[in-house]
């Protein structure tokens, strides 16, 4: 009985000591652990205020500002997207004869995509020629930065600058700010802003990288190249989007990139804002463009003819030949004289100079500072209109009918006339049967008859006054004889949709 008491005792002693040493470990705990113990609420600082107001952000430095030009700006870009024809097949022996038929009976067709920049609040959209020229009918569809959607038709192309003007039925639109481009330096900051590869609203930052760049892909006979280079990234789908500045304003139209694979590798390319908005402002108000012509070949001054006609520095454009019925030659421009300024610009490449006339309108004075046998003065042009040939015979002008064809080639199933009335027929023979034949107007020259009166190219005649045509020889001798009968002659046609049409012309 003793040894158990002992065991109980021992046991009581242990457990008294334990309940000690925890009352002693409470006590000597760490003080700056002991409030943790005391804590009931625990509370989190939130806060949206920025540690720095965009304006000081903008202050330190320009590109702070991306955000709201991207706000502000992207609004007044669109997507468009464009069904234009494919180009037919070549001619081969692996050519199946039904792949024809079907090609006929249901054209070919792809979907391209491109930018564009709303310019009026009713509707009018910069955009590229390469990205509508090709459209079809009722082919252009316009994707506003809300997701709204418009098809859009054609107001004017200018395939020498690549730019083109389209509208959409719409009001209220938010629309760009236009800049002066001719205050554009090489080394300031500017975004691209597009629908590169279909993704839309895309926003690109980079610089200016040069100015005045004649890259050679217009394919015009008077074509302007005076681009703006950037290193912004600018992809297959931006072309018709906006560059703009840190004020957000337009500086330019994007056109093209520098590239070995079709994709961004470091330069792309933008007609400036003053050429691009006098292009789009003819095109609205005449249908085309009206330029403004000096009447003279120009080349660029380099080294070599600086130091021979003894130039201090390498500047400068000269004339190097001028038409006698031209504008500077009326008020005294010579040959070999060297262009500094253009109201006071400097010019110093051949594109440069060719910039600051487009920009002007025919009519319009221009003062250049000209140098000429080591002594510089300026001279007071006012410029001429850009004539450009008109198709002959003009269907509005007083000439005799006219039934002789224009060349057929080599006769192989494909004829062509011209109609004095403004349009031109190519016969196409049936795959089918080589004896019937297509007739597709091909051409309708502007501001004709035919033109007046709703002739569009594409349209199929299939019939003369109620007779149906089956070749060019049928539409031309019912085309002479009731236009001589009765002064006037009404068409059969079907457009590009398949619908039948009358159109009545009548004979000058």
């Amino acid at each position: 009985m003793r040894k158990r008491d002992l065991l109980l005792t021992g046991i009581l002693l242990v457990l008294v000591g334990v309940m000690m040493g925890t009352l002693v470990a409470l006590y000597t705990m760490n003080e700056e652990l002991a409030p943790l113990a005391e804590v009931r609420v625990t509370e989190v600082k939130k806060s949206e205020a920025p540690l720095f107001e965009d304006e000081d952000l903008a202050d330190a430095d320009a590109r702070f500002l991306f955000k709201n030009i991207a706000e502000s700006v992207t609004p007044a870009v669109v997507y468009i997207e464009t069904i234009v024809p494919l180009d037919d097949m070549p001619d081969d022996e692996n050519h199946d004869l039904n792949e024809d038929i079907w090609d006929r009976l249901i054209p070919r067709r792809a979907r391209t995509v491109g930018s564009g920049v709303i310019i009026t609040s009713d509707g009018y959209i910069v955009t590229n020629n390469h990205v509508v020229e090709d459209a079809i009918k009722k082919g252009i569809k316009v994707v506003l930065s809300d997701k709204r959607e418009y098809t859009a038709t054609v107001v004017g192309l200018d395939p020498s600058t690549d730019l083109a003007v389209i509208k959409i039925n719409a009001d209220n639109l938010n629309t760009v700010t236009i800049g002066n481009s001719e205050t554009v330096d090489v080394g300031e900051w500017v975004l691209a802003i597009g629908n590169p590869f279909r993704l839309r609203s895309t926003v690109t930052a980079g610089i200016v990288s040069a100015l005045s760049r004649d890259v050679q892909i217009i394919n015009d006979n008077f074509r302007i190249e005076s681009f703006i280079q950037t290193d912004a990234a600018i992809n297959r789908g931006n072309s018709g989007g906006a560059l703009v500045n840190t004020s957000g304003q337009l500086i330019g139209i994007n056109t093209a990139i520098a590239s070995q694979s079709g994709a961004y590798q470091g330069y792309g390319f933008a007609v400036p804002s003053n050429l691009a908005m006098k292009v789009a402002t003819d095109l609205i108000q005449y249908g085309e463009v009206r330029r403004a012509l000096l009447g003279v070949n120009i080349a660029s001054v380099d080294y070599e003819r600086a130091v021979e006609v003894g130039l201090s520095e390498v500047k400068g454009v000269e004339i190097i030949a001028i038409s006698e019925e031209g504008a500077a030659y009326e008020h005294g421009i010579q040959r070999g004289d060297i262009v500094l300024e253009v109201n006071g610009f400097e010019v110093n490449e051949s594109n440069q100079l060719q910039e600051k006339i487009a920009i002007l309108r025919p009519g319009e004075t221009v003062s250049l500072r000209i140098w000429r046998s080591g002594d510089e003065f300026d001279k007071q042009v006012q410029l001429r209109m850009l004539e450009q040939p008109e198709p002959e015979p003009l269907a509005f002008e007083e000439t005799p009918l006219q039934l002789d064809e224009i060349p057929e080639g080599d006769n192989s199933g494909v004829e062509f006339h011209e109609f004095d009335l403004g349009f031109r027929v190519m016969a196409l023979a049936s795959p089918e049967n080589p004896k019937n034949y297509d007739l597709i107007v091909t051409k309708v020259f502007k501001y004709s008859e035919a033109w007046n009166r709703g002739v569009r190219e594409d349209q199929k005649i299939t019939a003369i006054d109620k007779e149906k045509v089956e070749d060019l020889t049928s539409l031309k001798e019912l085309m002479a004889r009731n236009l001589n009968n009765n002064g006037a002659v009404t068409l059969e046609i079907i457009d590009d949709e398949n619908a039948k049409g009358f159109i009545e012309l009548k004979k000058n």
